[in-house]
């Protein structure tokens, strides 16, 4: 897939932009430069993929709440960390808008402010031609196969075709958030991977 017009957008957006054509590429990448920090990561399926939760705890001190009974407390720890890594679970190619659902909030409040670096990570199927259809694959197919994977009681897990915009006490659709820009308190850059990953 060409990023050309999509780092272009991004850029004017202010985020710092690094395209890589494959996983291994990427995450030998972020391995380099993110060293011998604190690192939260929130949950994602990109970040697995790519082995990076795993690679990073290596050389720096990493939260990460995946399959924890009690996952607040190292989300809180999250919360104060030198770098957050997340995905999005959208991106908008003509306007370099990012978006991300989230049921807990930890991500987004995250990837808003606290951290002096952000890096959003994503492989090509993020990529929709506009806001509208980023919006559609957010909630139709990324947040189906997330509450799958999470074993959650909701319509979209069940049927796993679509949102119901259901009032399900396990819902994992809690709030939307659109980087229209770089938030202004934060280096933040986004690791663009051609290469399908995640959801």
């Amino acid at each position: 897939m060409a990023f050309e017009n999509l780092k272009k957008k991004l850029e004017e957006n202010g985020y710092t932009v690094s395209v890589f054509a494959t996983g291994e590429e990427a995450a030998a990448y972020l391995n380099r430069v993110i060293d011998g920090k604190t690192v939260g990561c929130g949950g994602s399926m990109t970040l697995m993929d790519l082995g990076l939760y795993d690679s990073l705890a290596t050389h720096n001190t990493l939260y990460y709440h995946g399959g924890l009974s009690d996952p607040m407390p190292v989300m809180e720890k999250a919360m104060t960390t030198d770098v957050y890594l997340l995905s999005a679970n959208a991106i908008a190619e003509n306007t370099g808008e990012l978006l991300n659902i989230d049921g807990n909030g930890n991500r987004v409040a995250s990837a808003l402010f606290g951290h002096p670096k952000v890096y959003f990570v994503a492989g090509r199927n993020k990529v929709s031609p506009d806001f509208d259809s980023a919006l559609w694959r957010l909630r139709n197919v990324v947040a189906p196969k997330n509450a799958q994977r999470l074993h959650r009681k909701t319509p979209c897990a069940v049927k796993g075709d679509k949102c119901y915009n259901c009032s399900s006490p396990e819902r994992i659709c809690n709030a939307l958030v659109v980087h229209y820009k770089k938030m202004r308190f934060a280096d933040m850059e986004v690791v663009l991977v051609d290469q399908d990953l995640g959801y």
